[in-house]
């Protein structure tokens, strides 16, 4: 029998909420020839043996789709309602056209709440606009911090804190993804256990309100000790190369494109 075709988590993009290059900035980062200084907003897509979903719709969600040669996405999944993590819901439209089918949105309710007000045309009734393809086919579905399944494997959500806003990391199989991270309350610890990968925030060096500094990351790292992990939604202020080398040997800041092994289990 043919081993089942690998599956990985795709980070689409590790930038922090202006990205990097930053608009008007010319420092070494922005100014880098180095391709993984090159960051777009975050989101990532995850191969399910059913068909791909998204963690979150950044902005660039449409070149990030094509530079990674992902065809086809079956539903998304969503962290909290920023705008560098909800702007590119437009995007699926296209994927409503190929399914012939409603894309479901994963998410809490005050992330339902604003993509309801921001994409109020895709919810009108009767719609804003008639003419095929003309407006993205959506529909809800509540989570909350319960595992549930999607495409023949099991997401489970973990609490996570964003300065005073609670949002959602989420695991799939022994794979972690907690972007925009200040705080992991204490009953979330255990959803963290026995990780093969962690990707999690790392801003910058200096402490920020809503966000893990490298340090605090690596705290974080040495606590739950991964196989390895990968630090996202990164700013201009750390160089790809520099900052790596700096780190122990299974850390390493992530970048667009790092493709992220899931293993076979569900």
């Amino acid at each position: 029998m043919a081993d089942p075709p690998s599956r990985h988590m795709v980070l689409l993009g590790t930038g922090t909420s202006v990205g990097v290059p930053m608009i008007g900035c010319h420092c070494e980062v922005c100014d880098s020839d180095d391709p993984k200084n090159h960051r777009g907003r975050c989101g990532v897509a995850v191969e399910a043996p059913e068909g791909t979903f998204l963690i979150d719709t950044p902005p660039e969600l449409r070149l990030q789709l094509v530079r990674e040669r992902i065809d086809l996405v079956h539903a998304a999944v969503f962290t909290h309602n920023h705008a560098d993590h909800i702007f590119g819901l437009d995007d699926l439209r296209i994927f409503g056209q190929y399914l012939d089918d409603s894309i479901p949105l994963y998410c809490e309710e005050p992330v339902e709440n604003q993509i309801r007000r921001a994409y109020h045309y895709a919810f009108a009734d009767p719609p804003a606009n008639n003419h095929r393809g003309a407006t993205p086919r959506l529909h809800f579905e509540r989570i909350s911090t319960e595992p549930f399944s999607l495409l023949g494997t099991t997401v489970t959500p973990i609490r996570l804190h964003h300065g005073r806003l609670p949002i959602l990391g989420f695991r799939v199989n022994d794979v972690a993804y907690c972007t925009d991270v200040s705080e992991i309350p204490d009953e979330s610890w255990d959803a963290l256990q026995g990780l093969d990968v962690l990707v999690i925030d790392a801003l910058r060096d200096r402490p920020h309100p809503t966000h893990f500094s490298v340090q605090q990351s690596l705290a974080v790292v040495e606590k739950l000790r991964p196989r390895r992990a990968y630090f996202t939604h990164i700013s201009h202020h750390l160089d790809h190369t520099t900052t790596s080398a700096e780190l122990p040997d299974n850390v390493e800041l992530a970048w667009d494109g790092l493709r992220i092994p899931l293993g076979t289990s569900t």
